[in-house]
């Protein structure tokens, strides 16, 4: 019998993703039909990347459907579309956990270290006070999932004292972990370095708030890899502008691409990076979703199924 796959995306996403996911599913053994123009009733594994509002497709359309494979980390555009029945799985590839941990190391070691007064320049001044080391500088990680617990290893790795809050009880090694509303009020309070890798779920929408933001220490950093609503903006602006946090380093918003008139673009102390802390690379994506149809077809559990209820 043959396995249906249908890509559903935007054509620029099929000629870079056709090729590995035609070598990943030839790995498997099965007998596979990979194609952007399928029949809907023929169709059994959708690969899902949305150009838009997932929630707005109509998967009825597709009465034979088993699965919905997600190539992206953060599924919210589709988690609450109520045609979508079947088993949703979101990615989780090795290729992008080293690219979030590349981006996170790379600027909690940049704000460390100072780095950005050296390269704007000193204006002739020398000022040679050295950083202290990293056991003197405290990381909070807000999120311990597979990206969350990947960056804080790493991050501990290093000497840094890495503390991680999760909504639910973990133990991840190296990472001091906290949970729960107090556990909260914890990590923010020993955060010099606070990075957020929630999932945007309704209970994480504006989770960086004034009330949060003012548990921070006094010239905290802030880093938001993870997702643009977990930040109240006006209140982070509010923050940087009374100098009680000293930068934001951002990579994801609300609305992106960020509008050219947002204020994050000419402030001092923020800096933007275009969304570009973790990409889902095209061949280890590939070998996740061979995987996970391979997974379906066996009678196997899939692999990184998503949790209705918890959005994530």
């Amino acid at each position: 019998m043959t396995t249906n796959v249908l890509f559903l995306s935007t054509p620029k996403r099929w000629a870079q993703y056709q090729a590995p996911l035609m070598r990943a599913l030839a790995a498997t053994g099965l007998d596979f039909q990979l194609s952007e123009d399928l029949p809907p009733e023929e169709v059994e594994y959708i690969v899902f990347a949305p150009a838009g509002r997932g929630v707005d497709h109509d998967f009825t359309r597709f009465p034979r459907l088993k699965a919905v494979l997600s190539l992206w980390a953060g599924i919210e555009t589709v988690v609450d579309n109520p045609t979508l029945t079947v088993p949703l799985a979101r990615m989780v590839d090795h290729g992008l956990t080293q690219g979030m941990v590349e981006w996170v190391t790379g600027h909690v070691l940049r704000h460390h270290l100072g780095m950005d007064a050296h390269i704007l320049g000193q204006n002739g001044t020398w000022n040679q006070i050295a950083p202290p080391l990293a056991r003197e500088r405290r990381v909070t990680i807000l999120g311990l999932g597979t990206l969350g617990s990947a960056c804080g290893q790493a991050l501990a790795s290093l000497g840094f004292p890495v503390t991680g809050w999760s909504r639910s009880a973990k133990s991840v090694e190296g990472i001091t972990c906290l949970h729960g509303a107090d556990g909260m009020h914890q990590a923010l309070a020993c955060a010099d370095i606070l990075v957020l890798l929630l999932p945007n779920t309704p209970a994480t929408r504006d989770v960086l708030n004034a009330e949060t933001l003012a548990q921070l220490p006094q010239g905290a950093v802030v880093l938001n890899p993870g997702r643009g609503p977990l930040v109240d903006d006006e209140a982070l602006l509010a923050a940087l502008d009374s100098g009680h946090l000293a930068h934001a380093t951002l990579d994801t918003f609300r609305v992106e691409p960020l509008p050219p008139e947002h204020p994050f673009w000419a402030h001092p102390k923020v800096t933007v990076t275009p969304h570009i802390a973790s990409e889902t690379r095209a061949d280890t994506a590939a070998d996740v979703i061979a995987e996970n149809i391979r997974r379906g077809e066996a009678g196997e559990p899939l692999l990184h199924l998503v949790d209705r209820s918890l959005g994530y």
